[in-house]
């Protein structure tokens, strides 16, 4: 079987990385609820992608304005290609134009990422915000302000199928543009760097995103098996659930991989005892040789 599915589901440590809308005076964070009765934040996957392509220097594809008014629609121009802009090769588009012809022009993602959901519940923390340092400056009153605060560990997964990058197909599924297998490999680990080295700025902040903990690999299905199976409690990483989730197939147990920042979780021994890690460095180096060992 070609292996041609990168998966690697990974742990950020994180705190208020992505806010939604505000109700009132109260800069509210994106968060959803559970079975279990409590709330989690999460960072969109719409969020973890603006800040790749923008650490990558990718957001320079062109867009403009398809309709007029309040109906104009912002898209990647028509004539904008896979060969000469990365960010719609790995993360798809839709083109759409009137007219005659009319219709739209659809790529579909090659990369695809989660919501980075936090693995430790919210409890309605707050911090309180004024802007006394400028309001003294003039005498006047302070405007006051408060922003939801959650500093959690984080998990989410980045998804590629190796074989659709650098390849544009038509409607009769036949190939109509290609770039070269060196620039393939160039795009996907250059992808993998930006995840292993992310950031996200945010409110004054600078967030450090890079992985503490890291499961993935590259198989034959394009599963991604680790996808909602990193769980945390009080007496540290679930082993149990992330080995059980290995044994599902001979292909996750034959290629999976697992990288660590030592000291991370409490329950430090059993994790190195159970995985055998690599370091966070060495864990991407390894998928990197896989990818261009793909690539020839």
């Amino acid at each position: 079987m070609e292996k041609n599915g990168l998966t690697i589901t990974v742990v950020i440590e994180a705190q208020s990385a992505n806010y939604g809308e505000s109700i009132g005076n109260i800069a509210s964070l994106k968060q959803l609820s559970r079975g279990d009765g409590k709330t989690y934040t999460y960072i969109s996957r719409q969020a973890l992608r603006y800040s790749i392509v923008e650490q990558l220097k990718w957001n320079n594809t062109p867009v403009g304005a398809e309709g007029a008014g309040d109906k104009a629609v912002i898209q990647f121009l028509p004539d904008a290609t896979i060969t000469d802009y990365p960010e719609i090769d790995l993360f798809g588009y839709m083109k759409t134009s009137k007219g005659k012809k009319g219709g739209a022009a659809t790529r579909n993602a090659v990369v695809r990422l989660s919501n980075a959901i936090s693995l430790e519940n919210y409890k309605d923390d707050t911090d309180f915000l004024n802007n006394k340092g400028l309001a003294v400056r003039i005498g006047a009153n302070n405007n006051l302000a408060q922003s939801e605060n959650h500093k959690s560990l984080y998990s989410y997964t980045l998804t590629i199928d190796l074989d659709r990058v650098g390849v544009e197909r038509g409607n009769d599924n036949k190939v109509t543009e290609e770039i070269a297998s060196a620039e393939k490999a160039k795009r996907v680990n250059a992808l993998l760097d930006a995840v292993k080295l992310l950031y996200r700025d945010i409110r004054g902040r600078r967030e450090n995103l890079i992985p503490i903990f890291a499961v993935g690999g590259v198989y034959g299905r394009k599963n991604p098996y680790f996808a909602d199976k990193i769980k945390t409690d009080k007496k540290g990483l679930n082993i149990e659930m992330l080995l059980s989730a290995k044994e599902i197939s001979d292909d996750a147990v034959e290629n999976t991989k697992f990288g660590y920042l030592a000291g991370t979780f409490i329950n430090d021994t059993e994790v190195k005892k159970a995985f055998s890690p690599l370091s966070i460095r060495d864990f991407f180096e390894s998928i990197k040789n896989e990818v261009g060992a793909y690539y020839g």
